[in-house]
C-alpha cells in the first residue's frame, strides 16, 4: 500500500505543507484558480455536475498532457468506428488494470460496465473470471483477447506474431486487434500515471465517461 506522504511533506513548518493534495502526491490546480488554458481544457471533461476526474486534474500543472491524454483516452475507448463493444473494451483495461494493480482504473471502469450492461449479477461474474484468470468463463472470443492482453501486459518483449493467431480463430479481424492492442496500450499508460503520482478517487464520481461517438471533440464526462 502506497503511503499518502511518506516524505513528511504536510508536516507544520515544511515548506511544502498544504502542497499536496488528496488526489494525488502533486499539486494540483482547481477549476475556481485555474488559468484561461487550463479552464479551457477542464470545461472539455466535466462531469454533468462540474467533476473532474483526478486522473485528469493530476494534468493541470501541463495541460497540453490533459489533451492528449483524453484525445487517446476517447478515441480507443469512445469512438464509434471502433467496432468491438464498448463493455468488451473496458473489460480489456479492467483486466490490464487488474494485472498491474491500478485499483483506481478497476474501480473507475468497472461502474462504466456496470452501467452499460445494467446487470450487477453479470458484471460481477466478470469480474470473478478477470480476478480467477478464467477467462473462458466469459467466452471463446473474450478467452482469447484477454489472454493476449495478459502476455502484453506482463510480458511484452515475449509477444509473437503466435499470439495473435487465438484472437484471429475467435473471429476477430485484423482492425479489432488493433482495438484491443490499443486498449492494452492505454491502460498501461493510464495505470502508470496513476500509480506514479498515487492519484486517489477521492472526491471523484465513480464511471463517467465520454459519450460514445464519431466526433472526436465531445470529452464532457455522462
Amino acid at each position: 500500500m502506497c503511503q499518502r506522504d511518506p516524505y513528511g511533506l504536510q508536516d507544520a513548518g515544511h515548506p511544502m505543507a498544504g502542497m499536496l493534495s488528496t488526489m494525488s502526491w502533486i499539486r494540483s490546480i482547481d477549476y475556481a484558480t485555474a488559468d484561461e488554458r487550463l479552464r479551457r481544457a477542464y470545461d472539455r471533461v466535466r462531469g454533468p455536475n462540474g467533476e473532474i476526474d483526478n486522473i485528469l486534474a493530476v494534468h493541470s500543472l501541463r495541460p497540453h498532457t490533459l489533451d492528449g491524454h483524453m484525445a487517446l483516452y476517447k478515441n480507443v475507448l469512445h469512438h464509434t468506428a471502433n467496432r468491438l463493444p464498448t463493455w468488451l473494451l473496458e473489460l480489456v483495461g479492467i483486466h490490464v488494470s487488474l494485472l498491474n494493480g491500478c485499483d483506481y482504473c478497476v474501480e473507475h471502469h468497472l461502474a462504466g460496465v456496470r452501467r452499460l450492461l445494467t446487470d450487477d449479477d453479470r458484471t460481477d461474474g466478470l469480474l470473478e473470471a478477470l480476478r480467477r484468470r478464467t477467462y473462458a468463463d466469459i467466452g471463446p472470443r473474450e478467452d482469447a483477447i484477454l489472454r493476449y492482453a495478459e502476455r502484453l501486459t506482463l510480458a511484452p518483449a515475449s509477444v509473437t506474431a503466435a499470439d495473435l493467431e487465438p484472437m484471429r480463430t475467435a473471429g476477430l479481424d485484423d482492425g479489432e486487434i488493433l482495438e484491443v492492442n490499443q486498449v492494452v496500450a492505454y491502460f498501461a499508460y493510464a495505470n502508470r500515471t496513476v500509480s506514479g503520482l498515487g492519484v486517489t478517487t477521492h472526491g471523484d464520481v465513480l464511471g463517467l465517461s465520454p459519450p460514445d461517438s464519431a466526433d472526436e471533440g465531445p470529452w464532457s464526462h455522462q
